[in-house]
């Protein structure tokens, strides 16, 4: 597996409020939310990112509340990864559950918004080609794998129940 993108960067404590605002909860429509993504700390977020693109957090990336919308709302906007020094727990989690793949590099800071990024999820390796310079991350297991190339843990199950 292997994603790479121009990165859209963000700072620490970026919360799933800002992520997707809570006046837009009322919808389950994937591209609706995906169309509010970031819009409270990057009003120009959604017009600009293109599917492959990746963002890049810093620390706690997803605190605040247990909602699916916003790992959701993330990867229905194209966003391949978002990587970051660390994760909420629950968004990780959430991510994973929903196909988003994520990735802890504690050489994010020094990714720049712009920047070109690839990500080896087999190998864990994230190469920053417009820095030339890379850092070794776990690689996603296998299983974890399976969840993010069948789009999610319920499509992942149904797959090996041999009903997709």
């Amino acid at each position: 597996m292997i994603a790479q993108g121009r990165v859209f960067k963000y700072g620490d404590n970026v919360d799933t409020d800002v992520i997707i605002p809570a006046r837009y909860l009322n919808t389950q429509d994937h591209a609706e939310l995906a169309s509010h993504c970031m819009e409270d700390i990057d009003i120009n977020f959604a017009k600009e990112v293109k599917c492959g693109d990746i963002i890049v957090g810093g620390n706690n990336f997803g605190c605040g509340s247990s909602r699916e919308h916003a790992p959701i709302a993330i990867k229905a906007s194209g966003v391949s990864v978002v990587i970051a020094n660390s994760f909420a727990r629950i968004f990780y989690r959430n991510s994973i559950n929903i196909g988003l793949a994520i990735v802890e590099c504690d050489m994010a800071e020094k990714i720049n918004n712009g920047d070109i990024v690839k990500v080896d999820f087999s190998k864990g390796i994230v190469y920053n080609i417009t820095q030339n310079w890379q850092c070794d991350v776990p690689p996603f297991p296998e299983f974890i794998q399976n969840i993010i190339q069948n789009n999610g843990y319920i499509n992942s199950i149904k797959k090996s129940l041999g009903e997709v």
